[in-house]
């Protein structure tokens, strides 16, 4: 199913990826489109002019009704959700996602909705498979048998499944991309939820800034990862969406840093230097997690491939006007 002039509901379209995503869709050539997030929209890190934006909580069917009427395609990208701090401290409201992607997929099956994106996750793979700083990339089939991050990942691999079984029983069009932490502008840098690349920019400046030179790091440093540009993930998304890739696939860049590394390559763009103090009670999620791209690429002729060192230079300068903005008020 192809993007240009569908008439397309983006869910989650408040947040960062969906905010991207929203302009991709419409520098795409997307017909009309809807927006939708749970934040007021004064929350929203984005908001695209000639879209109809609606403020709904997707957990209540209704809305999920009110959302879908008069589409003919569904990017979910909806969830309660966060960085490491978030999703290992508030597992019970991370499943409760699995209420918004039940009542999105029934909506979309009795509305006719023709084609339907959801976005899951690294963390629905094995646990026992990423116990190692020097990690084996994860294929699709790592999954199973499952093991996955407890509450989020959970949650991600059921509703992986209930799209497979709407596709298989009804007919809706799936497609599921399973995300390798997402960074870049206009998305959660502080307060709780917000992920590694963005956390350490914020500290790294908090450190400057303040002339205290130290930054707090969760865990020992030494656990690996890869992080995807958000201009990657768009027009992985995109792709994804419009071929005929019926299975969950990697979304990810392959190119496995340290924490310790990403530390370095922020204290390099900040041209600065910090002492270090590792927080080994901190949650820090698995030891290692890195993306196996074999399969985009054979689908699709491509995989992520901005370098760290250019995305999180635009991510800092990004954060960094926030906090220098934030400073004046």
């Amino acid at each position: 199913m192809k993007i240009k002039d569908q008439r397309i509901v983006v869910c989650g379209a408040g947040g960062f990826i969906g905010g991207h995503l929203v302009k991709s869709l419409k520098a795409s050539g997307a017909g009309e489109i809807r927006a939708v997030d749970i934040k007021p929209l004064d929350e929203w890190y984005q908001k695209t002019p000639s879209v109809e934006n609606l403020s709904l909580d997707l957990q209540d069917r209704k809305n999920c009704y009110r959302a879908t009427e008069s589409v003919d395609a569904v990017f979910q990208l909806a969830a309660d959700m966060g960085g490491m701090g978030f999703i290992e401290n508030n597992r019970a409201l991370c499943m409760l996602s699995v209420l918004i992607n039940t009542h999105m997929l029934l909506a979309a099956k009795d509305q006719g909705v023709k084609g339907f994106f959801y976005s899951s996750s690294a963390c629905v793979y094995n646990g026992e498979k990423q116990t190692s700083y020097d990690v084996v990339a994860l294929k699709e089939e790592d999954a199973y048998p499952a093991l996955p991050e407890d509450g989020y990942g959970w949650e991600k691999l059921f509703s992986e499944r209930m799209c497979r079984h709407f596709e298989e029983d009804f007919g809706l069009q799936c497609r599921v991309a399973r995300f390798h932490n997402v960074y870049g502008p206009n998305g959660t840098w502080d307060g709780g939820r917000e992920k590694a690349p963005a956390a350490i920019c914020r500290k790294v400046l908090e450190a400057k800034l303040s002339g205290e030179h130290e930054i707090e790091i969760w865990g020992d440093g030494h656990q690996t990862r890869s992080f995807m540009y958000i201009d990657d993930c768009t027009k992985g998304v995109e792709a994804i969406f419009e071929s005929e890739i019926h299975e969950p696939i990697n979304l990810g860049s392959s190119e496995l840093v340290t924490i310790n590394d990403l530390v370095d390559i922020v204290e390099e763009i900040a041209n600065v230097k910090l002492r270090r103090k590792y927080n080994l009670n901190a949650p820090r999620g698995v030891n290692g997690r890195n993306s196996n791209n074999s399969k985009i690429r054979e689908y699709l002729g491509w995989e992520p491939s901005i370098r760290l060192q250019d995305g999180m230079a635009k991510t800092y300068a990004w954060i960094e006007s926030e906090i220098l903005e934030l400073a004046k008020k």
